[in-house]
């Protein structure tokens, strides 16, 4: 297939770095291993997060122990209200996804950024989506903002069944939901490239991402520009985020 050469370009931009302490004030479960736990605080009046791919710096300070430093995604951040939220995923035993899950309302933390934001066009003729559940806040957000007139393939791993859930959108979008890494990337080599100008975000586990970038840059031929590639935690490493792209 011949790809139509890209012609758009994301736009990177820059936030002043602030650290914001803030409270609790709302916690929901969308689901078994999901918790969404909304913030309020003053110093939110200049929260900026232009981008469903931002990420924000969680922080705890245990007593006596190393600070914990994770990366988040802003789930949602309501400007009227003033109210910022992330959703935890409870993969595992973490000190982040521990805090999250015996979170009370009133409890405080410590979040800093976002350090800056790469604003993906909404008008591209088609999007792709893939990640595990790391990365399902981001891709739920995306598709909340994607117009009616969009076209949307969205690839999720997730190992519990009870995890799917109706994401939300008025664009035109398929989902697909995997069992496994595995079956994430063979799905993904399954797809065929639609017609015109595309953009295909991934995001998960270290080892996935680098297949699926073998996938879509190599087997699949998308231009690098056309794709954004990031690792959002490796295998017994903590606080983890990279850009496999390029």
């Amino acid at each position: 297939m011949e790809l139509h050469a890209q012609t758009r370009r994301v736009q990177r931009v820059r936030h002043e770095l602030k650290v914001r302490e803030l409270t609790v004030a709302r916690i929901e479960s969308p689901s078994p291993n999901f918790v969404s736990v909304t913030f309020a605080g003053e110093s939110l009046h200049d929260f900026v997060s232009d981008s469903f791919d931002d990420h924000v710096k969680f922080m705890l300070a245990p007593g006596g122990a190393e600070p914990v430093r994770r990366d988040y995604t802003p789930r949602a951040f309501d400007r009227r209200t003033g109210e910022l939220t992330l959703e935890f995923a409870l993969h595992g035993h973490g000190a982040a996804s521990d805090w999250a899950r015996q979170a009370r309302v009133g409890q405080t933390a410590l979040i800093g950024g976002p350090r800056g934001s790469m604003i993906v066009p909404l008008d591209y003729d088609w999007h792709l989506l893939v990640g595990d559940a790391t990365a399902l806040p981001a891709i739920a957000r995306r598709l909340e903002e994607l117009p009616a007139n969009a076209r949307v393939e969205v690839f999720v791993h997730l190992d519990d069944v009870a995890d799917q859930r109706e994401l939300t959108s008025a664009a035109q979008v398929r989902v697909h939901w995997c069992a496994s890494a595995d079956a994430l990337v063979d799905a993904v080599r399954a797809w065929t490239v639609p017609a015109g100008e595309g953009f295909a975000w991934c995001a998960g586990e270290a080892a996935s991402m680098a297949s699926l970038r073998q996938v879509l840059l190599q087997d699949k031929g998308l231009p690098k520009e056309a794709a954004r590639i990031a690792v959002y935690w490796k295998q017994g490493a903590s606080d983890f985020h990279e850009r496999l792209e390029g």
